[in-house]
């Protein structure tokens, strides 16, 4: 039985049918919501229930809303799959993350191709060698979107979703399980983070679309700490990503196409 209010609205997120539109920036921090509605066309607050707060309108004419996680995976899962079950079908996560790569700056952005799934969460919907992988229009998407806008400090590459902040990331703790963390590093991965892989898992399960940018707020090679830094251009970019989507979508469908490639945007 999935849960849901009297009212009809869902019970974490509190939104029902007709509340969300199918495109949704997922912001982890409530706070970040209004941030990303400042460059919208018009908005509307939906609701602020728990971690999940939603607002709803229009960024250049494209009907949009964003609806905050709150941190971690289970958290994310709860958004999926009840905003999916009311019409979402993409999903943009908008985030902060730590870089565990020596080059990447705080302030720089990382678009996730995919996720290495140390997240736990998704592992209750399919075994572990299932993969967490973005969907390709969302990625062209907001890859076009920071070109479109000029933000060219963006790194583009596979990520880590942990379940934990501190052992979970190899910060020092009492306890530790694992040292995960030069591991990650000599396999070139570029991040750690606690959403996009639980994401990336449930989307691909559940036939819907889905991407990630996140802002670089840390860099654990350089033991740099910078909250903040970064974020106004990564929801920039989410918020152009979604127009571009929609304009890709809108040709899809004149050209009864399923899937988009490259000379059908260009043709």
């Amino acid at each position: 039985m999935h849960p849901t209010k009297p009212n009809g609205k869902q019970y974490h997120i509190a939104c029902k049918k007709g509340d969300l539109a199918e495109y949704l920036l997922v912001p982890g921090d409530p706070d970040r919501v209004p941030k990303i509605v400042k460059f919208w066309d018009s908005s509307k607050e939906i609701s602020c229930h728990r971690e999940f707060r939603s607002a709803t309108g229009k960024y250049k004419g494209v009907p949009i809303s964003a609806l905050s996680s709150g941190i971690g995976p289970a958290c994310m899962a709860i958004a999926v799959n009840e905003a999916s079950a009311i019409g979402v079908h993409t999903f943009i996560r908008v985030g902060s993350t730590g870089a565990i790569q020596k080059n990447i700056k705080c302030g720089d952005l990382v678009i996730s191709s995919a996720a290495v799934r140390l997240d736990g969460t998704s592992n209750c919907y399919i075994m572990p060698e299932y993969p967490a992988v973005a969907n390709h229009e969302v990625l062209l998407a907001l890859i076009e979107a920071a070109e479109t806008l000029g933000i060219s400090n963006y790194h583009f590459g596979v990520t880590a979703t942990t379940s934990d902040f501190y052992a979970g990331q190899n910060r020092p703790s009492k306890t530790q399980t694992n040292n995960v963390l030069p591991v990650l590093q000599k396999a070139g991965v570029l991040n750690f983070e606690m959403e996009t892989a639980t994401l990336y898992t449930l989307a691909s399960l559940y036939k819907l679309r889905a991407g990630a940018i996140c802002a670089v707020y840390a860099n654990r090679c350089t033991n740099e700490f910078q909250p903040g830094k970064g974020e106004e251009n990564a929801i920039k970019i989410a918020n152009e990503t979604v127009k571009i989507l929609h304009e890709w979508d809108e040709k899809k469908k004149t050209k009864d196409k399923k899937w988009l490639y490259p000379s059908l945007i260009t043709e």
